[in-house]
C-alpha cells in the first residue's frame, strides 16, 4: 500500500511539472499504466509500451444463394507483453445474429439462426475440445498452455455461418446480388496494458477495438461475380480479364475519374475469369485493424486517383462501386476524391496512409481500413456529409488504433469535425448542422453526461451526443483558440506519436499540450470531464461596451453581430479562451462612436440552450 502511495504522489509531482496550473483526472488503471511506463504523463507510449498482433491468413467460400460462409484462419498470434497468457479471448461478430445473444438493436426473426460454428480448431497442430473453448455470446475463450511474453503460436480454425439477408447491421445482403461482408472470421480479442483481454461483448451499437495485424484474405464466390476488399488485390489477371486489370492500372496514375466496369460491361459480360465456375480473389494487408470485403455482379465502378503525399508522390485510388439505379452514387466517386485530397492537405492535413480506398453502396453508414459501406441517398448535401464523415474515420479509428468500443468520442468526434469542415470545401453551399440542435435541446439535462463516459455505459441520445457532436465542438474550439499552427503542431504530435498503436484518453490530451506547446488542461478539463449547462447569454450593453455572461460551466467561443443605427454592422469573436480564468463575463468594445441598436450573440456552431437571452434591442 505504501509503495502505491508513493507512485501516485510521484505521479501527480510529475502532472504538475507538466501542467502547473490545471490536472485533468487520472483513472487508476490509467495512473498503473505510468507506474509500468507502457505510457506516460508526457502523452508518449512509454518505455515498456508494447501491443500484441497475429498474422492472419483467411480462406472463404461464399455461397450467394444460400449465403453460406465456409472459412478458414491461420492465426499466428504474438505476445509481445510482459505477461504470461493462460487463455486466449476470440471475438465472434456473427454471433450478434445468434438466437438468445444479447443485443441493443432488433434483428428480425429470420436472420436469427445458430451463428458461428467452430467446426474445429488447434493450437500449435493439437486438437482443442469444444468444452476448453466456451462461447459466451459474442466472445469464445480458449484456455492454453502457458504463452510465455515474447513468444507466440499457432491457431487452425475451420468455421462456417449463414450471413444475414435482413437485419443489415454493418454486414449482410444488400440486394440479390450484392453483399457485404464484414466482421466474418474468428478474431483474437485485444490484450492491452489497461484492462488485459477485452472482453466486452459486440451489442450492435458501440463499436470495436482490434490489435493492428497482417491479413492476407483469399474469397472464392461464383465467376460472375467481382470482389472489393480490404488490402491490395494480388491476382487480377487470375479474376479479370485484361482490360480490366488495365483500367484498374491507368486509375492509379489517373486524376480524371473514369469507369472501370460501366453499364455495357455489364450488359456484355465477360468481366471476370469463366474458365471455372468460381474464381478466387486475393487481398493482401498489413498493419491494419480490421478487414471487409464487398461482392457484386450488377454493380459499377468508378475510379480514379491522386497524390496525397507530395514529398514522396504517393498516390490513392479512390473508387465508388455502386448500383446504376441509385443516380446519388455518380457523384461518390467525386465526393470521396476530393475528401481524401482535402484530408491530406487541409484538414488533418495528413498524407493519406492508404492505397486505396472504395465505397461501396450498402445499406449502412459505416467504416473500414478503406472500405466504406454507405447506403444511398437522395439529397445531395446528404450524400456528402455521409461520404466525407466515413472516409475520414481512415484516420480516427484505423491508423490510430482507438478503442472505439470505450472512447467512442476518440474517433466519432473527428469524423464529425471532419464532416463540418470538409463539405463546404466540397460544396461552399453546405452549412453543416450534424447534432449541433441535439446538443443545444439535451445540455443540463440528465442525459447529458461528461464526454469521458464510457461509451459502453451509453446509449441513444447520450450515446450519440457524447460520441459525436460534443466532441467535435471540443475539438473544434482548441483549434479555434490555438490558431491553425499550433493546433496541427498538437495534433500531428498526436499522430506521429500514435499511428499504429493505441492511444487512450490521457495520451491524446497530454500530447495535444506538449505538440502545441499550451497548456490545455483548464479546457479539457471542463469541456471532456465536467458537466454543466451551454448557456451563454447578453446581460448588459451600456454604450459602446457589451457585456457576455457565461451562466453555466462550460466554455463556449463569443461571437457577436453589432448592428448600428445607421444600417451597418459589426462583428466580435473571442475564443474560449475568454473564459479560461474562471471569469463569468466578458465585456466588448464596439468600435467607433456609432450608436448601437442591436446586438446578436451566436453563431452556427456555438450550441446554446436557451438563445432568448441572446438579442439585445438597445431601446
Amino acid at each position: 500500500m505504501q509503495k502505491i502511495y508513493l507512485f501516485l504522489v510521484n505521479v501527480l509531482a510529475m502532472t504538475t511539472i507538466v501542467s502547473a496550473q490545471t490536472q485533468i483526472p487520472t483513472p487508476k488503471n490509467i495512473a498503473a499504466t505510468y507506474a509500468k511506463n507502457t505510457r506516460s504523463i508526457t502523452g508518449s507510449p512509454g518505455k515498456n509500451y508494447w501491443q500484441n498482433a497475429a498474422d492472419y491468413t483467411i480462406n472463404i467460400d461464399f455461397n450467394p444463394s444460400s449465403r453460406l460462409l465456409n472459412g478458414t484462419a491461420e492465426i499466428k498470434y504474438f505476445n509481445n507483453s510482459n505477461d504470461t497468457l493462460r487463455e486466449i479471448v476470440f471475438k465472434l461478430c456473427p454471433n450478434y445474429y445468434k438466437k438468445g445473444s444479447p443485443r441493443l438493436q432488433i434483428v428480425q426473426d429470420e436472420d436469427t439462426g445458430d451463428g458461428i460454428n467452430i467446426e474445429n480448431m488447434t493450437i500449435n497442430n493439437n486438437s482443442i475440445d469444444a468444452k476448453n473453448r466456451p462461447i459466451n455470446a459474442t466472445n469464445m475463450t480458449v484456455q492454453i498452455e502457458p504463452l510465455l511474453p515474447k513468444q507466440s503460436l499457432n491457431f487452425n480454425i475451420k468455421y462456417s455461418y449463414t450471413l444475414n439477408k435482413g437485419s443489415h447491421m454493418r454486414t449482410g445482403q444488400v440486394d440479390d446480388g450484392a453483399f457485404f461482408i464484414a466482421y466474418f472470421f474468428p478474431r483474437i480479442s485485444v490484450y492491452d496494458d489497461i484492462e488485459g483481454w477485452d472482453r466486452n461483448p459486440y451489442l450492435g451499437t458501440q463499436e470495436f477495438y482490434n490489435d493492428f495485424c497482417n491479413f492476407k484474405t483469399s474469397i472464392t464466390i461464383p465467376n460472375n461475380y467481382m470482389a472489393w476488399a480490404t488490402g491490395d488485390l494480388q491476382n487480377c489477371s487470375e479474376v479479370f480479364n485484361e482490360k480490366y486489370c488495365t483500367r484498374i492500372q491507368q486509375a492509379e496514375t489517373n486524376d480524371e475519374i473514369k469507369f472501370i466496369i460501366d453499364s455495357n460491361d455489364l450488359k456484355n459480360g465477360n468481366i471476370t475469369k469463366s474458365t471455372n465456375p468460381t474464381n478466387t480473389w486475393k487481398f493482401d494487408a498489413n498493419n491494419v485493424t480490421e478487414i471487409a470485403i464487398a461482392i457484386s455482379n450488377h454493380y459499377l465502378w468508378q475510379s480514379s486517383s491522386l497524390v496525397v503525399d507530395k514529398k514522396t508522390n504517393r498516390r490513392t485510388r479512390v473508387d465508388a462501386v455502386f448500383n446504376e439505379a441509385h443516380k446519388d452514387y455518380f457523384l461518390v466517386a467525386s465526393d470521396a476524391r476530393k475528401t481524401v485530397e482535402a484530408m491530406s492537405y487541409a484538414f488533418p492535413k495528413w498524407p493519406y496512409p492508404y492505397n486505396h480506398e472504395t465505397v461501396f453502396d450498402g445499406l449502412d453508414q459505416m467504416e473500414y481500413p478503406m472500405m466504406v459501406n454507405d447506403n444511398p441517398v437522395e439529397d445531395r448535401e446528404e450524400s456528402i456529409e455521409l461520404t466525407d464523415h466515413e472516409i475520414f474515420h481512415t484516420m480516427f479509428p484505423f491508423y490510430m488504433g482507438i478503442n472505439e468500443t470505450k472512447y467512442g468520442w476518440m474517433d466519432e468526434g473527428w469524423a464529425t469535425i471532419g464532416e463540418w469542415l470538409i463539405s463546404p470545401m466540397i460544396d461552399p453551399k453546405i452549412v453543416d448542422l450534424y447534432g449541433i440542435e441535439r446538443t443545444a435541446q439535451t445540455s443540463g439535462t440528465e442525459i447529458d453526461l461528461p464526454v469521458t463516459t464510457l461509451t459502453t455505459q451509453l446509449y441513444g441520445d447520450a450515446m450519440f451526443i457524447n460520441s459525436y457532436p460534443k466532441p467535435a465542438f471540443g475539438y473544434l474550439y482548441a483549434k479555434d483558440m490555438l490558431g491553425d499552427e499550433l493546433f496541427y503542431k498538437g495534433l500531428h504530435h498526436y499522430i506521429a506519436t500514435w499511428n499504429g498503436k493505441h492511444p487512450m484518453p490521457n495520451d491524446f490530451f497530454y500530447c495535444m499540450n506538449v505538440g502545441s506547446g499550451v497548456d490545455l488542461n483548464w479546457f479539457w478539463k471542463k469541456w471532456f470531464f465536467g458537466g454543466g449547462v451551454l448557456d451563454l447569454a447578453i446581460k448588459k450593453v451600456n454604450g459602446k461596451q457589451i457585456t457576455i455572461e457565461n451562466k453555466g460551466e462550460k466554455p463556449l467561443p463569443i461571437d457577436v453581430t453589432i448592428t448600428f443605427a445607421d444600417g451597418t454592422s459589426e462583428k466580435i469573436h473571442n475564443s474560449i479562451v475568454a473564459w479560461k480564468n474562471g471569469n463569468k463575463t466578458v465585456v466588448l468594445t464596439a468600435k467607433g462612436n456609432k450608436k448601437i441598436k442591436k446586438v446578436t450573440l451566436g453563431s452556427t456552431y456555438i450550441p446554446d440552450s436557451n438563445k432568448k437571452d441572446n438579442v439585445f434591442e438597445v431601446k
